[in-house]
């Protein structure tokens, strides 16, 4: 069955062809679907919630491109995607993870206060905006991991949470005393502690759900953190294992400090019996995560982090061993 041609009169008063009955309709779908597309979002806005968003990550190419030569802990570098709703919005040296939900975002670590720019550059150039990032979470108390988070608090209000053992250097921007590096470092900018978190706590955003464990060893304070996300189908369980090393200031010997060890060998047993499918880590050489997101090595590997702690545990042994030495 033919169609007639339709026509709608333009605002100078002429007949205009406007098209068949199958392009009107077509037409007027596309149009229905963006005012309802824009009716939402702005429902979404005044609710305090996110809009939806397409998220624009680089491919991984650009970013070892832009990073070639590069790792250092303020080296900018473009965002990109580890997995799912999961984005690396970091620099060169230091992983920053954006994990995002539609009730809001969490943000993990802030790399240096030289790099917070950056950081909230990448997240708005995904698409994201600063406002809609919830909560600030830590993985321990050094200035190229904790250094920004005042700037990114400032910027994007968000609630940050902490253990207690990293609240003293987070609000102050100093290591403290006991801390294996003290000395080794010159402060950072002092952020707002909202709340202290407890060991195996969950928290919440949404429908996003972290668990934070303690994992005692690099400082009193490092904490790894898991969670599940999906992508398509597939679902991983997600674990951001703090670092591991036994670092320290000169003239520090871990020997000296027997509940120290003793308990930063609990922390590696812990870590290692996490549920691990992706692991990813502060220091992203540390897990090879580059290389996997490059397709180099497995990006999922359920040993990862039991073969991790193994490897700390290694450092921790030839550490102590060195020390032993006259």
């Amino acid at each position: 069955m033919a169609f007639e041609a339709l026509t709608f009169r333009s605002w100078r008063g002429t007949r205009q062809p406007f098209g068949s009955a199958p392009v009107v309709a077509r037409r007027m779908r596309r149009a229905t679907a963006a005012i309802g597309a824009f009716a939402s979002s702005t429902l979404l806005l005044l609710a305090g919630l996110p809009a939806p968003v397409r998220a624009q990550p680089v491919s991984f190419e650009q970013h070892r491109s832009e990073c070639a030569g590069k790792q250092g802990w303020s080296d900018p570098a473009p965002p990109i995607r580890i997995f799912g709703n999961v984005y690396d919005v970091g620099t060169c040296g230091i992983v920053v993870l954006l994990i995002v939900g539609p009730k809001g975002h969490v943000l993990i670590d802030g790399a240096t206060a030289e790099a917070a720019a950056g950081i909230a550059r990448n997240i708005e150039r995904l698409g994201f905006r600063l406002a809609d990032i919830k909560l600030l979470l830590s993985s321990h108390e050094h200035l190229d991991h904790a250094g920004g988070l005042a700037e990114l608090q400032r910027r994007s209000g968000a609630s940050l949470m902490v253990l207690p053992e990293a609240r003293y250097a987070i609000e102050s921007g100093l290591l403290a005393p006991d801390d294996p590096q003290f000395g080794l470092y010159p402060p950072f900018p002092p952020a707002r502690v909202d709340a202290l978190l407890r060991d195996n706590q969950t928290v919440s955003v949404g429908p996003l759900r972290l668990t934070a464990h303690s994992t005692f060893g690099h400082v009193r304070g490092s904490t790894s953190w898991t969670w599940r996300s999906c992508e398509n189908r597939a679902c991983r369980a997600m674990v951001y294992a703090d670092s591991t090393t036994a670092a320290a200031a000169p003239g520090y010997r871990f020997s000296e400090h027997p509940d120290h060890v003793a308990h930063f060998r609990a922390s590696l047993r812990k870590i290692a019996r996490l549920r691990c499918d992706i692991l990813i880590t502060p220091h992203p050489a540390v897990s090879n995560l580059y290389a996997r997101l490059a397709g180099e090595a497995p990006l999922v590997n359920k040993h990862a982090c039991a073969d991790y702690a193994a490897a700390a545990a290694a450092n921790l042994d030839a550490r102590l061993a060195s020390e032993a030495q006259p």
